[in-house]
């Protein structure tokens, strides 16, 4: 790619950018964000088929980064011997929130719009997916409990649902006030320690 056709793929991603964030991802005019990177529609494209297109290319990486660091994460912790996982439950999973909100934070607004303007799209279901997969884990573990001799009193399926929801739900919602980071980060630790807690007590631990 030439140097012009880097300018105006960059004035199109601005353009894009701001569309979306203001209109969200259904109702931003694929003819507003051509007329406001001052190019033609069929210079657009040149470059991205639809507007479905392009809203992957703002957003595709940065959601794959935080689906595939929170997998890293949860492969890691299985991957742990049995007797070390209930010393190792807190310490994997708040290094992963912890690289995540700092990523969010670098790529604030691609960030912003798959968490608030993504409706339409299949970057809607990022807490979605993070909740069936940490859902997953929560019941591997628990049988690493019971084989451990620890095992836990049953948790309704329904109230972990609900419980898992909140807390990526709470997560998130640090990145979309676009709180200072420093606060985030202390807010984070915050947060770990109260549904660490809180896990604990539901599995009598």
């Amino acid at each position: 790619m030439n140097k012009k056709e880097q300018t105006t793929l960059n004035r199109i991603f601005s353009a894009a950018l701001q569309e979306f964030l203001e209109k969200g991802y259904q109702s931003a005019s694929l003819r507003n964000i051509v007329k406001m990177a001052g190019v033609t529609t069929g210079a657009f494209y040149g470059y991205y088929k639809s507007k479905e297109e392009l809203f992957e290319a703002l957003v595709g990486k940065h959601y794959n980064f935080l689906l595939d660091r929170f997998c890293k994460a949860q492969k890691e912790f299985a991957e742990t011997s049995p007797e070390e996982q209930p010393d190792k439950l807190t310490s994997t999973s708040g290094e992963c929130m912890y690289e995540m909100l700092l990523y969010a934070y670098d790529h604030l607004n691609e960030c912003k719009l798959i968490l608030c303007k993504s409706e339409g799209t299949r970057f809607s279901r990022l807490i979605d997916e993070m909740v069936e997969i940490e859902t997953k884990g929560t019941h591997d573990y628990l049988k690493v409990l019971e084989n451990l001799g620890r095992p836990s009193p049953h948790i309704d399926e329904r109230l972990e649902h609900i419980l898992i929801t909140g807390m990526f739900n709470t997560f998130f919602e640090l990145i979309i006030h676009e709180m200072p980071l420093e606060e985030a980060k202390h807010y984070l630790e915050a947060m770990r320690t109260f549904y660490t807690a809180g896990w604990m007590k539901l599995m009598g631990q």
